[in-house]
């Protein structure tokens, strides 16, 4: 018997035993196509650049806490990742994974208004059907009912805006961008109602994942939010925990928007799954306003900037920028758009094929012309969930996607080393799980 407590206490789980490239190998020997490990294994399983990093970081030294030390590869990493920053950013506080990132993004907006003499500043805006993460505050801001509603009663009150979401919510006869334009004005409308003197930030995934399912913003969303947060002085922040890190064809998801936020939040890419490891990164104004304020952000863990996840991040990040791997995955992204066009294009119950890069997604549908969602009650996604794993494909389906309860799409992130054998062999058992999945 084991005493793990497992995510789902009903489910009979295979047990890992080995991992060869873009595949995970289960105890009896069985071998999984990995594209749905919540964007996690950009690199895949057997990178010996991130391998030797955390081998021979641990040989130097495990752990020092940031409360007394830094580390040789916290500051490589975060020099790195400067480096090829957007914007202003110019600091990087590092965490260990995309919920901490988040948590201290909110934080961290607070504290700075404070240190600026504006105290009243305490309301962040999101978007509905988001998700920021499962700690509380991430929770909060986040849009993901389904997650939300059984911890309501905990929630800081967070204001919710429109997401971009086209397929789902542009009428007919309005076109792309005056949609786009539309929905960007929400944050207005709301920063005016809560009170322009009260709002500290708008947070927002640049391609969101998890509860839409790699739903872009389209053309000239993200410039109209900047101009809107830098008109009332709101901070922009973005969450790339699961769609940066070169994920959707650059290493920072926003730079295909052209815009930089004030406050960035990374995870899962980052570590690629050799380390649980995140970052918040920030603008050099907003340092400023700390450093030459308290000197103390007022924040933190026990294993933030952790010497081995560090190292191995870095490892990653010079494995990411050094091969051009965000290149290679919006190459392998138009490749992998193109099998699922083929495969599902004219499918009766596929709505929608969308996304950026290494990661997209699919949306299911009881009928493509009125674009009506399955009956909940079916269980749609956690059957494809099923069925694809005994296909031997590991695959990222969610409901809830319209409304938190409505709706059914599978998220695919597979890693950027991705051949094009393995793109037909995904299509082919993703065909395959969908037909054994759906109601006949």
């Amino acid at each position: 018997m084991s005493h793990v407590f497992p995510r789902h206490t009903k489910s009979v789980l295979p047990t890992v035993a080995g991992g060869d490239g873009c595949y995970l190998i289960d105890a009896e020997g069985k071998r999984y196509l990995d594209c749905g490990d919540a964007a996690v294994s950009c690199l895949g399983h057997s990178n010996p650049a991130v391998i030797k990093a955390v081998q021979e970081q641990v040989e130097k030294i495990a752990f020092a806490h940031t409360g007394f030390m830094t580390s040789e590869p916290a500051e490589a990493l975060a020099d790195l990742l400067i480096e090829h920053a957007p914007g202003d950013l110019d600091r990087v506080y590092f965490v260990s994974g995309g919920s901490e990132a988040t948590e201290a993004a909110i934080k961290l907006a607070r504290q700075y208004f404070l240190e600026m003499g504006q105290p009243e500043r305490r309301r962040v805006i999101a978007r509905r059907q988001s998700y920021h993460g499962n700690t509380l505050g991430a929770l909060s801001a986040g849009g993901n009912e389904w997650r939300r509603a059984q911890f309501a009663p905990l929630l800081i009150e967070m204001s919710h805006i429109a997401p971009c979401y086209e397929y789902a919510e542009k009428p007919e006869g309005e076109n792309s961008f005056d949609y786009g334009q539309r929905v960007a004005n929400e944050l207005e409308a709301e920063i005016l109602r809560l009170g322009p003197e009260t709002v500290m930030a708008f947070m927002a995934e640049p391609v969101v994942g998890a509860t839409l399912g790699a739903v872009p913003a389209v053309e000239g969303y993200f410039k109209r939010i900047r101009e809107i947060c830098d008109q009332y002085g709101v901070l922009l922040i973005l969450d790339e925990v699961m769609c940066g890190m070169g994920r959707t064809g650059h290493l920072f998801a926003c730079d295909h928007d052209g815009v930089a936020p004030d406050i960035l939040c990374i995870a899962k890419g980052l570590g690629a799954g050799y380390q649980p490891i995140g970052a918040m990164l920030c603008s050099g104004a907003i340092y400023d306003a700390i450093s030459n304020g308290s000197g103390f952000f007022q924040h933190g863990h026990t294993y933030i900037g952790h010497p081995v996840a560090t190292a191995a991040a870095l490892a990653v990040v010079r494995e990411l920028t050094g091969r051009d791997l965000p290149a290679r995955a919006g190459v392998m992204g138009d490749k992998l758009n193109a099998a699922l066009e083929s495969a599902f294009g004219q499918h009766p119950n596929v709505g929608d094929i969308r996304g950026r890069g290494l990661f997209r997604g699919i949306e299911l549908v009881a009928d493509r012309d009125s674009k009506a969602p399955f009956d909940p009650a079916l269980g749609l996604a956690g059957k494809i969930k099923k069925a694809a794993v005994a296909e031997g494909l590991i695959c990222y389906p969610m409901s809830g996607t319209r409304d938190g309860r409505n709706g059914d799409h599978i998220l695919l992130a597979p890693p950027f080393i991705i051949e094009d054998a393995q793109i037909g062999e995904l299509a082919e058992k993703l065909s395959r799980a969908i037909s054994a999945s759906l109601p006949r």
